[in-house]
């Protein structure tokens, strides 16, 4: 087969293909919105319903207001992920610093993140979504310090830390809170996020940023 006919093959989930040549397949359809590679299997996405696109905007909001108030702090919303030779992703959110941390992601001059972010965070369905499983795998061996999974279906949100080269869950504290090592400042109060509650969850990283003023 001709590098020009396998370059216009099209993208299906459960194919499997290393990782140049689904890039490759990938951007000959502009008309596929998301696709991933996970440990060299292809999954393509549905397009996106209001039940996934509203707590996606709470999170970006969210990680959005605390890397503008932390310089060499960039947020990625669904920017392409480069993990290893058998990942590309598009995490729904991805937080890392710049200068880059050594092992860490940088952006690259194909304008593309390279390397594991030392914060992703996934809305899925539920917990049978694979982003809990064959996905969270692939952000473990890669080194994502800290994973965050909204199960929209379920009502919760899990917040997962990289401790010995696994991953444990972190509960909140006894007000409801969850705070980030990897970034220091970061903070996630969890019951108002699932409510709604906007203002709330913003109002708790200004609390912080004018107590960690104070000190």
């Amino acid at each position: 087969m001709s590098t020009a006919v396998t370059a216009l093959a099209p993208l299906e989930s459960g194919d499997r293909l290393t990782r140049d040549e689904f890039h490759r397949r990938y951007c000959a359809h502009p008309e596929i919105k998301r696709a991933e590679l996970i440990a060299g299997v292809v999954y393509v996405t549905s397009p996106t319903r209001v039940t996934h696109g509203e707590p996606h905007g709470a999170v970006v909001g969210w990680i959005g207001v605390f890397a503008s108030t932390h310089q060499g702090v960039r947020v990625a919303d669904n920017a392409t992920v480069f993990l290893g030779d058998d990942s590309e992703v598009q995490p729904d959110v991805c937080l890392f610093v710049e200068p880059a941390v050594e092992g860490q992601a940088r952006v690259m001059d194909d304008d593309y993140i390279h390397g594991a972010p030392q914060l992703v965070i996934e809305i899925a369905a539920s917990s049978a979504a694979y982003d809990l499983h064959d996905k969270m795998d692939i952000y473990r061996r890669n080194g994502v310090r800290e994973y965050i999974v909204w199960q929209v279906y379920e009502r919760r949100i899990d917040w997962f830390r990289l401790v010995a080269g696994a991953y444990v869950p972190v509960e909140p504290d006894a007000r409801g809170v969850i705070a980030s090592e990897a970034f220091p400042g970061l903070r996630l109060a969890v019951a108002k996020m699932l409510a709604g509650d906007n203002a709330g969850v913003l109002a708790e990283l200004v609390a912080t940023r004018s107590e960690t003023a104070g000190e």
